[in-house]
């Protein structure tokens, strides 16, 4: 059984010959380049340049020895965008700053490990529903921003792995926080609708014009679909199940029956951090086929609850170590312990692929990396 014919026996809830494993397909389940190199040291690997396939996170594309020394059955593609493309940085002495194409200002301290939204071009209190509508918004469907990625999927399939493929923008909730300022949207949700709406179907437009310029290009070699928002916080969230069903769940349905539409053999990757629980079942409703990160620490988000509760409707993707505390400062023992209980939880029956609680951060020891794939495959 290949990688490829064992993730997409696992997404159809069935049990493969092992759990797959998935490290850096996507922006949400990557590694940080600092922990990568280390753990390219820990390993006896050759030190590289590492490829980063996201600036702004500071994330490492694997490389094909430790894809193979792990034994990772996803790859991914990563269309250019604001994250890995004309980054044109100015030196402002202790940070670096860019401007990126949605007109954010990105900067990260030299000492730094990420680049952070410092402004955003739209947060002001004289905008209107015309001034978004007028906005200078990148052209997301591009040809451009798909160079060379048909090739590299078909070499990902020629090697036996999934094929995942990201957009190239974030969430229509997240990046509309970016571009209007968070505090700024929020107030908008609650006190101009109209307005915070201008924005949100300006995402979904921008998201669907990108998916129907790349898929009928790379639909007959791409297995997983990526797509994201977050909802949650760690004990809550970010706006209510009513308003999330009022105001974000009918264009999120529109979003995605168009993806399956024109990607309809695809699966669709959705991740949002911390406590959904309330609005999973809409979430499944409207067509997530996968759910990831599965933010096991957060209220409502136990893995054996979630299993019981949602195994048979969504697969489950990550969640596999915990990733604030655990991976980061625990014992390789610890480590060890931990995965081994979220699989016992998440992984009986199929329907599960490991991966972490959101990205490898930099201060993660390699060892414990080592450990967390070890408990891995004594399963």
């Amino acid at each position: 059984m290949n990688s490829r014919e064992r993730l997409l026996m696992a997404l159809n809830h069935q049990e493969p010959d092992r759990i797959p494993l998935d490290l850096g397909s996507t922006q949400v389940t990557g590694i940080h380049e600092v922990a990568y190199r280390n753990l390219r040291a820990y390993l006896g690997l050759p030190e590289v340049e590492p490829q980063i396939c996201d600036r702004v996170q500071g994330l490492a594309l694997p490389d094909d020895d430790v894809i193979e020394k792990l034994g990772i059955d996803v790859r991914g593609l990563f269309p250019l965008n604001s994250h890995n493309w004309n980054i044109a940085l100015t030196d402002l002495g202790d940070r670096w700053e860019y401007i990126d194409e949605w007109g954010l200002t990105q900067q990260r301290p030299k000492d730094g490990l990420y680049f952070s939204v410092v402004k955003s071009p739209l947060d002001r209190s004289t905008l209107t529903v015309d001034d978004v509508r007028d906005y200078a918004w990148p052209d997301t469907g591009d040809g451009q921003r798909m160079a060379g990625l048909r090739d590299l999927a078909i070499t990902y399939r020629a090697q036996g792995r999934a094929v995942m493929i990201k957009g190239v923008l974030a969430g229509i909730f997240e990046m509309s926080q970016r571009v209007r300022g968070m505090q700024t949207l929020m107030i908008d949700l609650a006190s101009n609708e109209a307005l915070a709406c201008a924005f949100l179907d300006k995402m979904v437009e921008l998201k669907i014009k990108f998916w129907e310029m790349a898929l009928p290009q790379l639909g007959d070699l791409i297995d997983v679909i990526s797509e994201a928002d977050d909802y949650g916080t760690q004990t809550s969230q970010l706006i209510s199940p009513r308003m999330f069903r009022k105001i974000f769940k009918p264009r999120l349905q529109t979003l995605f029956a168009r993806i399956h539409q024109l990607a309809p053999r695809a699966k669709l990757f959705f991740h949002s951090d911390g406590n959904i629980r309330p609005i999973l079942p809409d979430l499944i409703e409207i067509g997530i086929d996968i759910l990831n990160p599965i933010h096991i620490t957060a209220t409502g988000m136990e893995p054996g609850a979630l299993k019981r509760d949602f195994g048979r409707d969504v697969a489950f993707w990550g969640g596999g170590v915990e990733t604030q505390n655990v991976l980061p400062f625990g014992t390789s023992q610890e480590v060890k312990d931990n995965v081994r209980r979220n699989i016992d939880a998440l992984a009986p029956g199929g329907g599960y692929v490991f991966n972490t609680i959101h990205n490898i951060q930099a201060d993660v020891p390699p060892q414990n990396i080592v450990a967390m794939i070890e408990a891995l495959r004594e399963k």
